[in-house]
Order: C-alpha cells, then sequence, then structure tokens
C-alpha cells in the first residue's frame, strides 16, 4: 500500500477504505482523521457509491488516538482536546452522513477504534477482535463518542463496565446485544462485510438516506418529540418521492391473495 493515510478502492457500489497506518495499529492522528473526513463528503457525492466499509490494514481495525499527537499537541501549548475535537466531529458527520457506513473489525477496535466502530450503521467482526473503550487504561477519558454511543449500542451494564474497567472483550461477547451484524471467522470477514454492503446497497435511494438521517436525529431523544419528527419525515419524503406511483406499481402487480398468501403491508384486498 501507498503512504496515504487512507486507502480508497471502488468496488461497485461499495466505497471500501482502509486505514493505513499498519505500523501504528491505525493509530488516529490528524492526517488520517482529515483523510477520512474528506470521504465523507465524496462518497455523498458521488451517485456511483452506495455504501462506504472503513476496514484497517495491518493487524488491527484501530487502537485508537496516537499518543505521539497528543503528546506532540501538549509541548507545543496545544491543548489535546482541540485535535479531538476534529475527531468527534469526524465521526459525528458519518453517522449523519447520507451514505450508510459499515465498520470491518479485525485484530482490535479500542479507544477512538471503538468510536469510529459506534459512529457506522452496521458492523462486521471477526470473532477473534478485542474490542473495548480502553481509556482508562492510559488514563483518559472518551472524546469520540462512546461514553454516548456506546451505552445505546451495547447497553447500559456493559457499557459501564467496558467504561469503567477499560476491559477488552472478544467480537463473540457481544452477540446478546445486537450491535455486531456479523461475526465470523477471520478469513471470511471480508466476504461477509462485502455481503452486508450489498444488502444496504439494494435499498440505496433517497428515502434510505431519509431514513438514516431520521435515525440520527431521534437518537436519544425523547419518545414525544421523536414521534413527531418521524412523522414529520414521513410527509417529507411521501411529499418529495414517487412513493405513491411505488404504491400503485405495487398494488398493480401485485398477484391475487389466496388464503395461504401472507398479507403484505398496505394489501387491502380481504
Amino acid at each position: 500500500m501507498s503512504g496515504e493515510p487512507v486507502q480508497v478502492e471502488q468496488r461497485g457500489e461499495v466505497r471500501w477504505l482502509t486505514l493505513n497506518r499498519p505500523d501504528r495499529r491505525n493509530a488516529l492522528d490528524a492526517a488520517l482523521i482529515s483523510a477520512l473526513d474528506a470521504q465523507i463528503s465524496a462518497a455523498d457525492q458521488d451517485p456511483a457509491t452506495a455504501v462506504v466499509a472503513v476496514a484497517g490494514a495491518g493487524p488491527s481495525f484501530c487502537a485508537g488516538g496516537d499518543f505521539q499527537e497528543f503528546l506532540a499537541l501538549d509541548d507545543a501549548g496545544t491543548h489535546p482536546v482541540e485535535f479531538l475535537q476534529q475527531v468527534s466531529s469526524c465521526f459525528t458527520r458519518i453517522s449523519a452522513a447520507a451514505t450508510p457506513w459499515v465498520a470491518v473489525l479485525h485484530g482490535h477496535a479500542v479507544a477512538g477504534g471503538l468510536e469510529l466502530a459506534l459512529a457506522c450503521d452496521l458492523v462486521v467482526a471477526a470473532d477473534d477482535t478485542l474490542i473495548g473503550d480502553g481509556h482508562l487504561q492510559s488514563g483518559l477519558l472518551p472524546a469520540g463518542g462512546s461514553s454516548v454511543r456506546l451505552p445505546a449500542a451495547v447497553g447500559h451494564g456493559l457499557a459501564r463496565r467496558m467504561l469503567l474497567t477499560g476491559e477488552l472483550l472478544p467480537a463473540t461477547a457481544f452477540a446478546a446485544t445486537g450491535w455486531i451484524d456479523r461475526c465470523v471467522p477471520r478469513a471470511e470477514l471480508e466476504d461477509a462485510a462485502m455481503a452486508v454492503c450489498r444488502q444496504l446497497a439494494a435499498t440505496a435511494g433517497p428515502s434510505q438516506s431519509a431514513l438514516k438521517d431520521l435515525l440520527h436525529r431521534i437518537a436519544g431523544a425523547d419518545p414525544g418529540p421523536a414521534l413527531q419528527t418521524e412523522l414529520a419525515a414521513f410527509a417529507q419524503n411521501w411529499s418529495t418521492q414517487p412513493v405513491a406511483d411505488a404504491l400503485r406499481a405495487f398494488l398493480g402487480s401485485a398477484p391475487t391473495r389466496t388464503s395461504s398468501t401472507p398479507l403484505m403491508t398496505g394489501d387491502t384486498s380481504r
């Protein structure tokens, strides 16, 4: 691989990004975050891209923030939080992006690596991946979103355990949480990730993007306002997309229902 911090490969409708600092276990520095951030806009603006996958080169997905970056900033009289604001902003942009993102984990996904995965829509992991927040192991606090996103992803109790101990857990430990979409042997990881990407690409379009935006906007919101936001999103989508035409086409092409045919949503024949 070349020296670019993020390698970009177009695989049909899938834009495959590879974090490319393998000698540093893909630790996050300013150059990598800048390159990753640029890909958010590039993917959203590319009509040929339906899904973004992000993986890591070398032995790990991402081992977190680059401590050398933190110390260089501190030595220069700059608070490291200024860099971490860029990290947090980048991950929030991934969460809000119009294009779905899939995290492809192997080796280690720790601290900032976990936070990047939490910002993605779906996660595919090798079953021996070690995953954890890890910040307290170095006396740090989260700054890329894990204190906010981790409880929603894995549940209150497990999130507290991970955050307050820094413990790393194998990907298989998350099976019951539903956070990891597929957990497979390492040799099957790339094929499994591409299968997930193709499934997402099959429903790509303005309505999928609108739904992704809705999910981002209602995350953590109280039920009342969230339900109103959902209704407003439905109304906007109905008004701006050819939904009525699609429903008419569906009803016109639907086979006559018999007692053995399941009732589809919107089927008014009774």
